[in-house]
């Protein structure tokens, strides 16, 4: 009887990361677009190998965060203003990410072209996305697994 509990749970567990990594991956609302972890994905946000190892409630507050420290307002000369995250300047330009557009689009600009202020008013996507708590259970799951690889399943009363 052990064994097969155990067997049903880890089946659980599989599904679960099934559905966590199909969460992760939407190409239109998911992780992917701006986050990597486990070699997929777009670098332009921090890798999420870093919170992998918190606790599932710790996961869920990082994905719930609306203002990142990350993201700043860009006033780009010629192009307006818009929300970016910056990457690696190069000489004289800097490569900026608008994070107006999804997914993201990578800019190179003159740094003279270009300045920087506070965030105004872009939001961490997930808090537009409205997972219920079995998918934000789901999605918890699949980046301990993928960043760290804890295939322990998540309950939707972990994250609370």
């Amino acid at each position: 009887m052990f064994w097969i509990l155990l067997f049903l749970a880890q089946g659980a567990a599989s599904n679960q990361l099934d559905r966590g990594e199909a969460l992760f991956n939407d190409t239109t609302s998911g992780c992917v677009s701006c986050h990597s972890l486990k070699g997929k994905g777009t670098a332009v946000g921090p890798d999420l190998k870093g919170i992998s190892r918190l606790s599932p409630k710790g996961i869920a507050m990082a994905i719930h965060s609306t203002v990142t420290q990350y993201v700043q307002t860009a006033k780009v000369k010629g192009a307006g203003t818009f929300p970016a995250i910056t990457g690696t300047p190069e000489g004289d330009n800097l490569t900026i990410f608008d994070l107006s557009r999804n997914p993201p689009e990578k800019h190179t600009v003159a740094k003279a072209d270009i300045s920087f202020s506070a965030n105004a008013g872009w939001k961490h996507p997930p808090s537009d996305r409205k997972l219920n708590n079995e998918q934000l259970a789901d999605l918890v799951a699949f980046i301990r697994y993928a960043g760290a690889g804890n295939r322990q399943s998540v309950s939707p009363d972990d994250i609370q």
